[in-house]
């Protein structure tokens, strides 16, 4: 694990008193104030290296208006494991920011404790990602930023928005005949594959991970992988594989599947709003659209990610972290910041607001997102990934559909048991 610290050793506020914030109580300022003091008038806070960046002008700030000390550390790889590992030793942080998705297995490992927030004030976030961070029916998280995926297109190539993914491919093909293109589509996979990126094309085609118990929530008993839907929808896959169309190839990857695009070699993208700034970048003329199914099939629904703040059960300073994440993170002026720092749609409805009058791309990848459904938070998932990505990974490099994604529920089934 590397930790780096992030930004100078800063103050923070404990109340805003000015910011019109719902929730919180004037008495209970000198407590937390009290609090800090007594640990040493510290909060440390872990993030990802983009996130700390972002979050390093905030504690500056802070730093010069208040009293409390606040250390942002970048952890730079493995941030949810490192975290839970550090919780159980009790050598954490008392604040960490990561995704939605962590949720299940922080609560199950004891790492983080519900957050405290007025109705008035879970009532100014987006529904959905308010949803993405309640837990056993405890909300867990405050969240920040919204993401999903969608296709991103080079319009100078595909002036046209392809209806169905097999629009895509006859572009795409044709694109590579006339020489403009040398790829049909960067949708990463590499040799493990990547489930969150095939996940739009594998519910098109009928396939799901999880089902729902009466209440809405994931249901873990319920495992999609290796279903009857599953099967039909990786056939469905192979055929846009290597021994296919071509469409999906491992050789695309986290790595260079956006270079790919920006360097006008691929004309279709399905990728987030993190891929936005290297395309301006590269001075790409582009345009955002739903990522499209199967002809026939259902409607392409991507994965809707949540990006939150958390309070670490066993951080040395509790009652000011859940100060900070209750009255500092919902304040509209972080939210701003925190997009203009990584330009990711704000759940804080009225941070949303202030920026998409000067962003046309949001609205866009909110319409693509709009029938998109949460990252199932359970800690069943944990299971998911590597398995599901491997059998993704062999199937475009044309291994037997069936009895690839069988042997991945198999093996999924056994972890989560």
């Amino acid at each position: 694990m590397r930790i780096r610290t992030a930004g100078v050793v800063a103050a923070v506020a404990l109340a805003l008193a000015a910011s019109g914030c719902g929730g919180s109580d004037d008495n209970d300022e000198p407590a937390a104030k009290e609090s800090a003091k007594a640990s040493g008038g510290e909060l440390v806070i872990w993030a990802d290296d983009k996130r700390a960046a972002a979050l390093q002008p905030f504690a500056e700030k802070f730093g010069q208006e208040n009293g409390v000390t606040v250390k942002v550390e970048a952890v730079s790889k493995d941030l949810q494991t490192n975290f839970v590992t550090a919780s159980q030793q009790s050598s954490g942080p008392d604040v960490v920011v990561g995704a939605h998705d962590w949720i299940g297995n922080m609560v199950q490992n004891g790492a983080i404790e519900p957050v405290q927030l007025a109705a008035e004030q879970k009532s100014a976030f987006n529904e959905t990602a308010v949803k993405a961070v309640t837990f056993n029916g405890q909300l867990y998280g405050v969240p920040y930023a919204m993401e999903n995926l969608a296709l991103i297109r080079n319009t100078e190539l595909a002036p046209e928005a392809p209806k169905t993914i097999e629009d895509l491919v006859a572009a795409g093909k044709k694109l590579k005949a006339e020489k403009k293109a040398s790829e049909i589509l960067c949708l990463q996979s590499g040799q493990n594959g990547d489930a969150y990126h095939i996940y739009p094309l594998y519910t098109s085609a009928g396939g799901y991970l999880f089902g729902t118990a009466a209440n809405g929530d994931y249901d873990p008993k319920d495992l999609g992988v290796g279903k009857p839907e599953s099967i039909a929808a990786f056939q469905k896959i192979a055929k846009l594989g290597e021994k296919g169309e071509g469409a999906l190839k491992r050789s695309i990857t986290g790595e260079n599947s956006i270079a790919t695009f920006t360097g006008k070699k691929c004309a279709f993208l399905v990728s987030g709003p993190w891929a936005i700034t290297d395309a301006k970048k590269a001075g790409i003329k582009y345009d955002i659209s739903p990522v499209p199914g199967f002809a026939g099939g259902k409607e392409a629904q991507p994965f809707v990610g949540v990006q939150a703040f958390y309070v670490a059960s066993k951080g040395k300073n509790k009652a000011l972290a859940q100060e900070f994440v209750a009255n500092h993170v919902t304040t509209a002026d972080l939210a701003v910041a925190l997009y203009n720092a990584e330009p990711r749609p704000p759940a804080l409805t009225a941070a949303l607001d202030q920026v998409k009058g000067s962003d046309p791309d949001l609205a866009k990848f909110q319409e693509a997102g709009k029938n998109g459904q949460p990252l199932p938070a359970i800690p069943a998932m944990a299971a998911i990934w590597d398995p599901f990505g491997k059998a993704e990974a062999a199937i475009i490099g044309g291994a037997d559909p069936a009895k690839t994604i069988t042997a991945a529920g198999k093996t999924i089934s056994e972890q989560i048991k």
